[in-house]
């Protein structure tokens, strides 16, 4: 499928349908939402190169898929305070797979915990690594979305990390920026996402998405990911594939 298709297609849904989904991140960066206490996420994601040999590759390999297999869980009990935990097992980044385990925590308030109008609200941080200035991007964040009825859901935010490991393609810090993303429900099991994360790193991207719910606490989600920064060596846009699970840890019956 063409990307052009994908685009038409992304916009005849969601001007036929209503209602908005959520999901604790929304294609590429976090959303407002946050696991609920004692729910565990499981996600397993792939990123594949659109090229298999980018011109801006200068080992001139073919670049390889990345993997991502991750699991996070809802900590407080509370309504109107949530947070989650969790952690990311990477590969397909070369040498850098030695250090393979990154960690994230989030702290969130729902929409419309204290008024009508009151937005959901966010703040984390994710790519925790475990290799100074290798894997340790420490990248934090704040997020707001609102509801609009059946227009969706807006997201905007901003983020800032590790300046020594988000660069451009000369090289020169670009390590902090804009996060905005546009999601709806569509074919009441369907969902859509238009997403940015700014700067020219390896974040700096723009995300179309569409998921489909199979199951209450399954669903599987494919994008495509256009990379702010072409000159990035050895980075192209990619293909997301996305599966994930929920489920929630049960008390011991008496």
């Amino acid at each position: 499928m063409s990307l052009r298709i994908f685009i038409i297609l992304l916009v005849v849904c969601a001007l036929t349908l209503t209602a908005f989904a959520t999901a604790t991140t929304h294609i590429w960066g976090p959303s407002t939402d946050v696991q609920g206490f004692k729910v565990m996420h499981i996600t397993s994601d792939m990123y594949l190169p659109t090229q298999l040999d980018a011109p801006n590759n200068t080992a001139g390999t073919r670049l390889p898929p990345i993997t991502n297999l991750g699991l996070t869980m809802g900590v407080l009990p509370f309504e109107k305070m949530q947070m989650e935990v969790g952690f990311d097992h990477k590969s397909g980044f070369g040498n850098v797979d030695k250090y393979p385990m990154y960690f994230n925590a989030k702290i969130g308030i729902p929409e419309k915990a204290f008024h009508q109008f009151s937005p959901a609200i966010a703040v984390g941080m994710f790519d925790l690594g475990t290799k100074a200035d290798v894997t340790d991007y420490n990248t934090g964040y704040g997020k707001l979305a609102w509801t609009l009825a059946s227009a969706g859901r807006i997201s905007v935010g901003y983020f800032s990390g590790n300046e020594k490991l988000l660069l451009d393609s000369k090289g020169e810090k670009d390590n902090a920026g804009v996060m905005a993303a546009w999601e709806r429900t569509v074919f009441e099991k369907g969902w859509v996402c238009v997403e940015y994360m700014g700067t020219k790193s390896a974040y700096g991207t723009l995300n179309l998405g569409f998921a489909w719910k199979f199951a209450d606490n399954v669903s599987v989600l494919v994008g495509y990911d256009i990379m702010n920064d072409k000159d990035l060596a050895g980075v192209e846009d990619c293909i997301t594939i996305q599966t994930d699970i929920d489920f929630p840890i049960m008390s011991p019956s008496k």
